[in-house]
Formats: C-alpha cells, sequence, structure tokens
C-alpha cells in the first residue's frame, strides 16, 4: 500500500489496547520485511528446485535403460532407433508445444535475467524437463546440469511473480534458481555459486550472495537425502613427489586449450549453417542427428551417447587403452556438436567434462606407459582434464577448479588442476578471443552482457585523471579580503580552502568575492571557514572508481583528491572536463 503524496500522515490509532503503525511507519516496515521473505522463499526455491532436479535425473536414468538397454553395447539396433525416435519427438513437441526449450539453459537464463526482467514461463520449465530429459535419457550427446539450472531459474521466476515481489526482485530471482539447479545437478554447491557468478550475473552484492547460498545450500541437502553425500569421482590421493610430473599436467592444459578451440569452432560452424535452413528442415534435424550420434554407439563407441558418467569413471580407473581414449574425447565432440546444433534441448557441461575426461586420461596412460617412474594416477589426469576443458571451453576458470574439487572430494590435486587450467584458459583465450557462450548468443541475434569481458575491463580509477593543483590554497582561518590580497590579480576562478578539522572547500571567485563584501559592510571579522558553514567538499582518494566523482560535480567546480595515510593532504584535483575527457581517451583506446 503506497502513500499518496498529497495526503497527510494519519495519526496512530489506538484499537483495543494496541497501536496501529501509520502509513509512514509501514512504508519503512515494508523493505525490511521484503529483505526476510527474499532470503525465505530463497530457502524455499532451493528445496523445489532440488526436488525437481532429482525427479530430473531419475527420469533421464528410467528413460535410458527403456530405450537403450541397461548395458547398452555396440550392435545394438536401439542404438540407432531410440536417438532418433527421440529427436523427431522432441523437434514436433519443441515447435508446436515448447517452443523455448531449445539450448542448454545457460543463455537463455541470461536472456531472462538482463532481457525480460527475470521472467520465465512455467510452459518452458515444463518443456525443458520432459524434453530434455527425452532428449538425454534416449542417447543424445547432452547432459543434464544446464537444463536444471534453467529448471532452477524457471521455478524462483513463477515463485517470485506468485508472491508478487518488486521488479528488482524478480530479476534477482532467476540466479538464485539458477544456482538451486546447478547446485542439485552437481552435487556441489561452491562450483554453482562460483559458476552463477562468473557467468550468469557477473557481479554480486551481500544479499544477492547470501541468496545464492541459501538456495544452493537447500538444493544440495535435498538432492544428498536422494543420493548420498558421497562425492561423484572417486580417485586415490595425489601425492606430487617428482616435479617433473608437472610437465605432463601442463601439456594436459595444452591439449585442453587445441580441444576446447575445435570443439567451439565446431559448433561456431555447424549450428548457424543448420539454422539457415527452412522451419520444416529444422524439424528432421533433431532426428537426423540422433540417427548419427545413435550410429557412433552402433558400430563401436556407445559411451559417447547421453551424459557418459559411467564411461568416466571407467577411464579413471584406467579401463581403456590410450587410442581409445583419445577416440572417445574426439567422437564425444562430433556427437555434442551434432546433438547441440540440431536444436535439440539438453546441456553441455557433462560432453565438456566428459572430453575433458578422456583427454586427460589418454595423457596419464601414455606417460604411464613411456613414463613409469612418474607416480600419478590415470584418474588424477582424467579428473584434471575435466577442469581443463571446463575452463577452456565454458570459460569459468574459477568455477573449473573448485568444480574438481568437490566433484571428487580431493584436495590434494589442487596444484596440478590450478596448473593446467590456467595454460588451458590462457591458450583459449588467445586462440578463441569470443567464448563459446556469447557466440551462441549471438547467433540466437541476442547481445547479453559478456562476462569475461567484465572480468577484463580495466576499471578507470580518480588517479587516472588526477591533475596537478593548479588553483590558489588557502588556510580557511583567513578572512575572505585576506584570501583576496593573497590571490592576487592573477587569473583564477576557483580556491581550495583547507579548513581546521582538516577538511577542504572548493570556493568560487565569485563566492568569496560576496562573502569579503558582506563582512565589509558588516565589518564582520570572521574567518571564511565560519562565514561558508559546514559544508566541505567530499571526502575522495585516488584509488576510487572515476564514476564515483560525477555525483559531486553539480556542486562543486574541483574536487580536491587526499591522500590515504596523511589527513587533509592534497595529491591533486579532478574535474568534470578532466574525467569526461579521461572517459573519452579510454573508449578511444587511448593510453592510460
Amino acid at each position: 500500500m503506497k502513500e499518496d503524496a498529497n495526503t497527510e500522515v494519519e495519526p496512530r490509532e489506538e484499537r483495543r489496547g494496541f497501536a496501529l503503525p501509520s502509513p509512514a511507519e509501514i512504508a519503512k516496515i515494508a523493505p525490511v520485511r521484503e529483505e526476510y521473505l527474499f532470503l525465505l522463499l530463497s530457502i524455499f526455491i532451493g528445496v523445489i528446485s532440488g526436488l525437481l532436479v532429482v525427479s530430473f535425473r531419475m527420469a533421464i536414468e528410467w528413460l535410458n535403460v527403456l530405450l537403450l538397454g541397461s548395458a547398452p553395447h555396440a550392435g545394438q539396433l536401439r542404438l540407432l532407433v531410440a536417438p532418433t525416435v527421440a529427436g523427431l519427438v522432441t523437434a514436433i513437441l519443441a515447435r508446436y508445444v515448447f517452443p523455448n526449450v531449445r539450448g542448454s539453459g545457460v543463455n537463455q537464463t541470461k536472456a531472462a535475467l538482463y532481457i525480460n526482467n527475470g521472467y520465465i514461463s512455467f510452459r518452458t520449465v515444463v518443456g525443458k524437463f520432459f524434453l530434455s530429459a527425452l532428449a538425454i535419457g534416449g542417447g543424445h550427446s547432452l547432459g543434464p546440469e544446464d537444463p536444471s539450472l534453467q529448471i532452477g531459474a524457471g521455478v524462483a521466476s513463477l515463485i517470485s511473480r506468485r508472491i508478487g515481489l518488486s521488479r528488482e526482485r524478480l530479476r534477482v530471482f532467476a540466479p538464485v534458481g539458477a544456482a538451486a539447479g546447478l547446485a542439485a545437478a552437481f552435487n556441489a554447491p561452491i562450483s554453482a555459486i562460483l559458476f552463477v557468478i562468473e557467468e550468469v550475473i557477473g557481479t554480486w552484492s551481500s544479499a544477492v550472495l547470501g541468496s545464492i547460498v541459501l538456495s544452493a545450500t537447500a538444493s544440495v541437502v535435498v538432492a544428498r537425502w536422494f543420493w548420498g553425500a558421497e562425492a561423484m569421482f572417486r580417485i586415490p590421493t595425489v601425492t606430487l613427489r617428482d616435479p617433473r610430473e608437472l610437465v605432463a599436467y601442463a601439456v594436459l592444459g595444452l591439449v585442453g586449450g587445441v580441444s576446447a578451440l575445435l570443439f567451439a569452432k565446431a559448433l561456431g560452424v555447424l549450428r548457424p549453417w543448420l539454422r539457415s535452413f527452412g522451419a520444416n528442415a529444422q524439424m528432421i534435424q533433431p532426428a537426423l542427428a540422433g540417427l548419427l550420434v545413435g550410429g557412433i554407439g552402433y558400430f563401436g563407441f556407445p559411451q559417447v551417447m547421453g551424459p557418459g558418467y559411467s564411461a568416466i569413471d571407467q577411464a579413471m580407473h584406467a579401463q581403456f587403452a590410450w587410442k581409445f581414449l583419445l577416440a572417445l574425447g574426439l567422437l564425444k565432440i562430433v556427437a555434442t556438436t551434432l546433438s547441440f546444433s540440431s536444436g535439440t534441448p539438453g546441456g553441455m557441461f557433462a560432453p565438456t567434462l566428459f572430453v575433458g575426461a578422456m583427454l586427460g586420461a589418454t595423457v596419464g596412460t601414455f606417460e604411464k606407459l613411456f613414463f613409469p617412474h612418474l607416480t600419478g594416477s590415470i584418474g588424477s589426469y582424467a579428473l584434471v582434464g575435466m577442469g581443463v576443458l571446463f575452463a577452456a571451453f565454458l570459460r569459468a576458470p574459477l568455477t573449473s577448479v573448485f568444480m574438481v574439487l568437490e566433484v571428487s572430494g580431493n584436495y590434494s590435486i589442487i596444484v596440478p588442476v590450478i596448473l593446467a587450467n590456467t595454460i588451458a584458459y590462457l591458450l583459449s583465450r588467445t586462440l578463441q578471443p569470443t567464448p563459446i557462450f556469447e557466440i551462441l548468443t549471438h547467433q540466437d541475434g541476442l547481445y547479453l552482457p559478456s562476462m569475461e569481458e567484465k572480468r577484463e575491463e580495466n576499471d578507470l580509477h580518480l588517479e587516472d585523471a588526477l591533475e596537478p593543483v593548479s588553483v590558489p590554497v588557502c588556510k580557511g582561518t583567513e578572512t575572505p579580503s585576506s584570501l583576496l590580497q593573497r590571490a592576487g590579480n592573477a587569473p583564477w576562478t576557483v580556491m581550495l580552502i583547507q579548513c581546521s578539522d582538516l577538511r577542504w572547500y572548493a570556493a568560487r571567485r565569485e563566492e568569496v568575492e560576496k562573502l569579503a563584501l558582506e563582512a565589509a559592510k558588516t565589518q564582520d571579522g570572521s574567518s571564511i571557514e565560519t562565514l561558508l558553514g559546514p559544508e566541505r567538499t567530499p571526502i575522495l582518494f585516488p584509488d576510487l572508481p572515476l564514476d564515483s566523482a560525477l555525483p559531486y560535480f553539480s556542486r562543486w567546480p574541483i574536487l580536491p583528491i587526499t591522500n590515504r595515510s596523511i589527513r587533509g593532504v592534497v595529491e591533486g584535483t579532478v574535474s568534470l572536463d578532466g574525467v569526461l575527457k579521461r572517459y573519452q581517451r579510454n573508449s578511444t583506446g587511448g593510453l592510460a
């Protein structure tokens, strides 16, 4: 209930011994109540998202057993039929019933946040759940994590609309639900929180972070109630006894960077080409992609179908030869490119982890064959490889490190992970400047903010526009007439006055002259700081953001920038003209 600007504030009324709050008091209480409601809803969203994601994963597993069998192997006809039929059904339903379910879910969630004020329809949530489950369970080379992220965001959007929260809160609720969905899918709350911050929202405040943490924690608690608290993958403790082994992990980083480039290029070329066909042709594409992916499985590589978690576990326990591992990694890139580019709903997280694990296990197996004296396990290389491709392909370097630690529960692997992930990330940025999510948004005709560009932006500070003090500097204990005499006849428009409290006042010439004239008329011998009153220029430091000065230029002609360690010492001044010129120089690529 909003108070009308033209009405008076009603007095408090007494009813049955209780004082009723006035509209003004209600207006003050409402934001606080909304904060508490926001936090409670974050927990509720986490619980609901966790239950939906658990159901989503169970639906995928049930459909996988139903359509592909409990132990699919090469030569089975169902490996060709199931993904083809699943692709056809999802294409028909996506066109006529659920038109907004295509894609992985990450960019769709970002679009809801930045374009649609956090709005995700209930129909989209339902369609994402069933069509992604059908496609992934039917053998398409896609994963459940990205759809889980969008499902969680959709739950948050629906609940926030039903509650009737403000538009600002509606925008924030999408990443809160996204973190809950991803945390339940990964069974890894820290990784989910970091990914949402790194890739979905880019920046965060304490309130938003608190809500994201609560929702992610609640969803993981629900997921672990069903699945247990065990890590997704188990490998032996890593002990780096020979520093030369880090060379092998560095090589893995190089391999991951090149593989990420191959993966991104394949998607960047095939996806827009397939979308250039007419709507009727696009209806057939998921079925054809399913047939081709099924063909890869039929002719000897069924491990590439679906998310491939069992194959990752086998690779970690050295159950494949290095040539077979390498083939699985390359074929997974092909299969995922076909499935995703055809418009089949599903995510790229699991395929990325699969490819990384196969490449890592390849390097580890190769090392065991040719350098048996090194002590690293194949499982550790597979695990590091998962993080390597996650950092290089999805361009989430911080998430990739914690993701490896959380899915393995093994913190002894931290040094190889950081080394390999950093190399892969830097190499990928050099070879492929545009991140894959940004490539996909441009293909969809959207221009969402690039979180990687945000991280790499060089923020300007006040020191970047700092100018030497070129105006008269005087003491506030002097009278206005003495200040004018000290300034002399030299042309000046502004004077800096240091007051007794070591604060500063930027006075215009006409202001000082007016005070001197009034003091002469009244024979007032007061100091200028007394005549000016208690107002002072804001306290600003060189390391503050450059835009922090902009609100003050409507009042002050220049602003003194003070030293942090010596109170009252001015390092220079900034002016509106200087700030604007610095922004202009930065936008045109000028030197800092």
